[in-house]
């Protein structure tokens, strides 16, 4: 008997609606729960991350395995936006592919790392786990107020670096065009890193990824919910809406601004980051009606 096709997808952003910011884990006991439930009824689930494969191993994959994955499940990882993937099973992580041909040269990255060290190592640390990005990341013992103090210098600084190296570079910015060619880099700052990054690394292409490899192993519900807590996270929507998809985008930060798009945006009423991600998660176990074993 073939197993039935989920009315439902998710395309899930890590840091902030699974993870918390602040420590950098699941910290709350229901969303690993919520994520089995869902994921024992079919419902097709990509972590779409800037993180690192080895953080979504260890963070989010180990937990997971650990609370008891069902056997015969759809889960995906798009890691360091669109240049690492994997799949994702009972035992854990499957192999993982790295597209090197989208990472910055080994000289810019052993300069930032001793940009880092000498001169903001006190506020922020250069993640060693990523493949194709570069990531510093607010230090878990430092406040935040402290660390958003330092991070504009630390991005002129690093911009500065750039161009020192001949790179092309520019900041951010969701709204404007795709950069050409000649700019393959730009500098991405969030509440609690900043990633120097290829710019045809992004969201979207994460997505697009995902739902390629989970139309492989059967048909794709036609309901899609995107969640994220940055700007760069309506990519994942915007992605599913041109496709032709029913979809909405749940911003658990919109504190931010929330984007004007074609399709709907949902906030969790007064509830941010990972509250809102498992208040989320939990209505749709409750919607699809599926009981904790299923």
């Amino acid at each position: 008997m073939p197993t039935p096709v989920s009315p439902l997808g998710l395309l899930l952003d890590v840091d902030g609606p699974i993870a918390s910011p602040v420590t950098r884990t699941i910290a709350k006991p229901g969303i690993l729960t919520d994520l089995i439930t869902l994921a024992a009824g079919q419902v097709p689930i990509a972590f779409i991350t800037g993180r690192s494969a080895d953080f979504i191993r260890e963070q989010v994959v180990a937990p997971l395995v650990a609370a008891g994955l069902p056997e015969s499940f759809r889960m995906y990882g798009v890691c360091e936006k669109g240049a690492v993937w994997f799949p994702i099973g009972h035992d854990g992580m499957g192999e993982v592919v790295v597209d090197r041909a989208l990472a910055l040269p080994q000289a810019v990255i052993d300069d930032v790392r001793r940009l880092v060290t000498r001169s903001f190592a006190r506020e922020m640390f250069f993640d060693e786990t990523k493949q194709a990005m570069i990531s510093v990341e607010q230090r878990t013992d430092v406040s935040h107020g402290d660390y958003r103090a330092r991070q504009p210098e630390f991005n002129a600084a690093a911009f500065a670096l750039l161009v020192k190296h001949g790179l092309g570079v520019r900041f951010n910015d969701l709204e404007s065009a795709d950069a050409s060619g000649e700019i393959p880099f730009r500098l991405d700052a969030t509440i609690i890193s900043t990633d120097i990054e290829s710019v045809t690394l992004d969201k979207d292409h994460a997505a697009r990824r995902a739902l390629a490899y989970f139309a492989q192993s059967g048909p794709l519900p036609r309901l899609w919910r995107s969640v994220g807590d940055s700007r760069s996270d309506y990519r994942m929507a915007d992605h599913l809406h041109e496709a032709g998809f029913d979809v909405s985008h749940v911003d658990v930060r919109p504190a931010d601004g929330i984007l004007d798009r074609p399709y709907p945006v949902i906030v969790i009423g007064d509830q941010i980051h990972d509250e809102a991600g498992a208040t989320f998660l939990h209505h749709w176990v409750q919607k699809l009606a599926l009981p904790a074993d299923s």
